[in-house]
């Protein structure tokens, strides 16, 4: 059994889908007469589609009926699936193939933990699933980061202590989560945004090898 474990995040880790969800999250609010710009698209990082449709309700000052949500919430999917549906790999973010490969090579258990629920999907299509043991998604979680729940499923699912557990995030809410884990975690992004991250880094491309061998020592 490996001595520690990572976790990536999918969105704005792996690969640039946030440009998706901003996408057709606009689309959405400019049906309820609200100009949704890319600042709004921050709070929705790391999110469920539930939590951000109610963010956006708020945000637009509307009100909306149970079947009326409900349906916003399968259109908002419908319109994001459209886009991920002409992905591939020229999607993938700079260097996170070498970075699998590294850890693969090393034998070191990796996870993703992302609130999608199009994670398989999406990785299926960028042709990565198979560096992944276990994939914790939308799907097999009932609480959103901030909560650990996601991170905490992956490291059962690794056999690998929480504590010795690594995570890659892009998002506030799930930096939050993995520190609540005792998990260490490093921001992928905006250090100022990510500051709670035990480390930082603007992408892979800054993130070499020896800091590779360091976490997993």
């Amino acid at each position: 059994m490996s001595t520690v474990g990572f976790i990536f995040d999918l969105d704005g880790v792996i690969v640039d889908t946030a440009k998706y969800h901003y996408l057709a999250w606009k689309k959405l609010a400019n049906q309820l007469n609200f100009d949704f710009t890319k600042e709004h698209n921050e709070l929705f990082k790391g999110v469920s589609r539930k939590r951000c449709l109610e963010i956006l309700l708020n945000l637009a000052e509307v009100e909306a009926t149970h079947e009326q949500f409900d349906r916003w919430m399968i259109e908002k999917n419908i319109d994001y699936l459209a886009y991920i549906e002409k992905m591939d790999e020229s999607e993938i973010l700079p260097d996170v193939p070498e970075v699998l490969e590294y850890l693969l090579k090393k034998n070191i258990p990796i996870a993703l933990g992302s609130a999608s629920k199009n994670a398989r999907a999406i990785l299926e299509k960028v042709n990565l699933l198979h560096y992944f043991n276990t994939i914790v998604d939308g799907t097999n979680v009932i609480k959103a980061k901030p909560d650990p729940e996601v991170f905490i499923i992956a490291a059962n699912q690794l056999g690998v202590a929480t504590n010795k557990c690594i995570v890659f995030e892009d998002a506030v809410a799930g930096i939050q989560a993995a520190n609540a884990a005792e998990m260490i975690s490093i921001g992928i992004g905006d250090a100022q945004i990510l500051s709670e991250a035990d480390y930082n880094f603007k992408d892979f491309t800054e993130m070499g090898t020896t800091f590779l061998e360091k976490l997993i020592a």
